[in-house]
């Protein structure tokens, strides 16, 4: 694996530092430790285009054709590196130096590739020839294109391993997911996709709220997500609630500006009031 050239951190999680196209290491606030990401949009496609994306060179589209024996051999050489080499020494701050999770992440929406549900399979077999059956092995989406039978696929061997989805839920609002996402859906779309893939895998809220041009969430924003999270309180693991980090890589960087810890942790403390896990990462 080519060296790195500096020791990880939280702020920065460049997907190319690792010099290999499909699998790259981050220090992950929501994780706790290191993940081993799966790229699967390497050309820098996505079908969504979040305000906040760290991704540079962002384009809309779909992945290229996905070459198995270079990510399963990738994948090996970073294992190799992080169970026996000098990786966690040498590139991992001591306090992180713990192998969390293997997450189909990226560049893109993972669930874009048409291999996505052979990959996994693919990841988990390797996991488990090296006697790491117990990691777990997570999906970070957008959901919205939950509804192809491939990603269903993936999601239910997902679930045979106890692994789990981290599902996109960055605003409800018809206008503000426009503004966030760069998409157009509405709330009843969002809970639709939510509840499909909670029935199928284990699943958590991931969200990322900040502020644009200066302004929070409007209330009514927070009532209508609220509202949606009542209402699969039964059905999701719980909500990963996280603030800016990093800084966007998008033209709208400039209008971006974190919230402050203390609003995010009121927020963590009403969706923990709902009855739901909640995770706070400022």
């Amino acid at each position: 694996m080519s060296p790195l050239i500096q020791p990880l951190s939280t702020s920065n999680h460049d997907r190319d530092r690792a010099g290999l196209r499909y699998v790259y290491p981050v220090v992950s606030r929501r994780a706790g430790g290191v993940s081993i990401g799966i790229n699967l949009n390497p050309n820098n496609a996505c079908n969504w285009a979040c305000i906040y994306c760290q991704v540079p060179n962002l384009v809309r589209g779909a992945p290229p054709p996905l070459d198995m024996a270079l990510l399963e051999h990738e994948l090996n050489n970073m294992l190799d590196d992080v169970q026996t080499g000098q990786f966690m020494e040498t590139q991992v701050p001591p306090e992180a130096r713990h192998l969390m999770d293997i997450a189909f992440s990226g560049n893109g929406e993972p669930t874009s590739a048409p291999e996505f549900s052979d990959a996994v399979v693919h990841v988990i077999a390797i996991l488990r020839e090296r006697g790491l059956g117990e990691l777990p092995v997570r999906l970070i989406t957008n959901g919205s294109l939950v509804g192809r039978d491939y990603v269903q696929e993936g999601l239910c061997r997902l679930a045979e391993v106890n692994g789990e989805v981290w599902f996109k839920v960055d605003a409800v609002s018809t206008e503000r997911v426009q503004l966030i996402n760069g998409v157009n859906q509405d709330a009843d779309a969002v809970l639709a996709r939510l509840r499909l893939v909670a029935s199928i895998a284990p699943t958590w809220v991931q969200t990322c709220m900040m502020q644009v041009d200066g302004q929070a969430p409007s209330a009514l924003e927070i009532e209508g997500y609220l509202a949606m999270l009542s209402a699969v309180r039964d059905e999701i693991r719980g909500v990963l609630l996280y603030g800016l980090a990093r800084p966007s890589m998008q033209p709208e960087a400039s209008r971006l500006t974190a919230l402050p810890a203390a609003w995010l942790d009121d927020m963590g403390q009403r969706i923990a009031a709902l009855g739901l896990a909640v995770k706070v990462s400022p």
